[in-house]
């Protein structure tokens, strides 16, 4: 290689440092002009020690405590309509009266039998006495005499039947049974149930049987009345198990005065289990889900100043041990302590030592009994 080509190619070499360093040197000062991030915008939420009841959690059904659709039992025409639809009724109220006419005549023809047949008896037995009967007589005549009245109240039976009664206390539904119309056996006159109480059937984990029993207080609501809460007693705990879902079916009785509750409609049931406990709570939106663990960002002061003097906020990124949830809290078992500010929302954006602006005007949900909102 020759002297020139040495010097041509150190010249090269040269240029292309020279080069570099000028693009270095502009990229450093187009980074040192470039406007720094912001703090970012978040809204926080203070740790806070609150009284859980521990909850034994499903949803049931509610029944009647007693309920029934009337019918007829036997044939017959309507002559009354004793009751309108919706009325409350007592046990032994008259709801409908079928056309007897027949009935009540074949009733007093068997009774005036039946008391023909006691006044031969009583000649005959007087006879006996006399010796102008045989014993036989006399007792084909006690025989008569127990036939015609078994006949006798057998018709009256029939009769009682065409007058139709509540078999108890309750509210009757919508009937459409008007007079004139002809009545089968097993027709449906209208429903009639019994509602204050009213009964809740639910069912419960076997693994949970151990903290129910009877008497427990149980708490119920639905979402025909938003923010309601009815409240009742467990009254019975079936001694069975469900061999196919490994549930054991629970029955509660619920106070009804107002007759809001209706049997069918379903309900979420909250039993009352074991002594109130002390957990320190967040909203579910300040906890971030992971597969190695669920953590929060709780806010600190930083080292640096914002433009006021103060120091700047900043958040630390902490593992927590989740609890049990109750609605949109949290309890948090480990991590923290009671007092300490954490980020309800914005963590999306955040990571360890990111400076913040704190903005509570708007807070995520934090009701532990939330209800659904629609619009």
């Amino acid at each position: 290689m020759t002297k020139r080509m040495i010097i041509m190619l150190a010249c090269v070499l040269a240029l292309i440092a020279a080069l570099a360093l000028g693009f270095y040197l502009h990229i450093r000062q187009v980074i040192a002009n470039s406007p720094k991030p912001g703090p970012q915008t978040i809204s926080t939420v203070k740790v806070e020690a609150l009284e859980w009841q521990p909850q034994l959690s499903a949803v049931g059904t509610l029944s009647a405590v007693r309920g029934v659709d009337v019918s007829s039992e036997i044939v017959g025409l309507v002559r009354e309509v004793n009751f309108k639809s919706g009325q409350e009724v007592k046990a032994g109220d008259l709801l409908i009266q079928l056309n007897a006419d027949s009935d009540i005549a074949q009733l007093r023809s068997f009774e005036a039998a039946a008391e023909l047949a006691a006044v031969v008896l009583e000649r005959d037995r007087a006879q006996l006495e006399a010796q102008a009967v045989s014993q036989a007589q006399v007792d084909s005549d006690t025989a008569d005499l127990k036939s015609r009245r078994a006949l006798a109240a057998q018709q009256a039976a029939t009769v009682a039947k065409k007058t139709i009664r509540a078999p108890f206390s309750g509210k009757l539904g919508i009937t459409t049974v008007n007079p004139g119309q002809f009545l089968n056996p097993g027709d449906k006159i209208v429903t009639l149930q019994t509602i204050d109480p009213i009964y809740i059937d639910f069912y419960l984990p076997q693994k949970q049987i151990a903290g129910l029993a009877v008497g427990m207080v149980v708490n119920l609501t639905s979402d025909a009345y938003p923010g309601q809460t009815f409240s009742g007693k467990v009254t019975s705990i079936s001694p069975k198990i469900d061999v196919a879902t490994r549930n054991v079916q629970v029955q509660a009785t619920i106070a009804n005065a107002k007759r809001r509750l209706l049997p069918g409609m379903s309900a979420r049931v909250g039993v009352d289990s074991g002594d109130k406990k002390r957990y320190l709570t967040l909203p579910q939106t300040a906890i971030t889900y992971n597969p190695y663990g669920s953590t929060v960002f709780v806010v600190k002061p930083g080292e640096q100043k914002d433009a006021k003097g103060n120091a700047q906020q900043v958040v630390q990124q902490v593992f927590v041990t989740t609890g049990e949830a109750r609605g949109d809290q949290v309890a948090i078992l480990k991590g923290l302590q009671e007092g300490q500010e954490v980020v309800s929302s914005g963590q999306l954006k955040l990571q360890n030592g990111a400076a913040v602006a704190i903005d509570n005007t708007v807070q995520p949900a934090n009701s532990p009994n939330p209800t659904p909102q629609e619009h």
